[in-house]
């Protein structure tokens, strides 16, 4: 059972406070690709979530400070890959560089030029349905067209680390 919980601070007054009392929520970890001019890009993201069942929505966030917004907010298409467990390696990997097709097992392009990371435990592949502001962050809304679903043990972040 948890600790008694302490009296109400402001988070805009305190960012750290708010991002810890975040990091309490566990998540999913996903990688994003996309294909851009530059070639291939993909990131780590643990901002994802379903929207509706009909039309097929989910969503993800990106911060508009990221070294890799333009290429997520000009896309109008792109990959959601759900890691399985054993991937933290490449999740890491694309948390570092955007282009760490190289530490995926496999990887390929799908007919539509979308990145796509094989051996994951669910890939969405969408099309760009709407974009919305969140702050400091876009809230990007996908169209599925393409699920692939494997299995395995899904990877979760919580407070600052991977739960085994």
């Amino acid at each position: 059972m948890g600790q008694p919980m302490p009296a109400y601070t402001d988070p805009v007054l305190d960012p750290k406070e708010f991002r810890s009392a975040l990091s309490q929520f566990a998540t999913g970890v996903t990688i994003v690709t996309c294909n851009t001019d530059d070639g291939p890009v993909g990131m780590t993201a643990n901002s994802f979530n379903s929207v509706s069942l009909d039309p097929a929505l989910v969503l993800w966030s990106i911060s508009k400070t990221s070294r890799r917004y333009d290429y997520f907010a000009t896309a109008k298409r792109f990959a959601i890959h759900v890691l399985d467990a054993d991937q933290a390696n490449l999740c890491m990997a694309f948390s570092k560089n955007a282009q760490a097709f190289d530490a995926a097992e496999h990887w390929s392009t799908s007919e539509s030029g979308v990145p796509l990371i094989d051996h994951c435990l669910s890939r969405f592949e969408c099309e760009t349905f709407a974009m919305h502001d969140g702050g400091d962050h876009t809230i990007i809304i996908g169209k599925v067209y393409g699920l692939t679903t494997g299995q395995g043990r899904p990877l979760i972040f919580s407070q600052g680390g991977f739960l085994s």
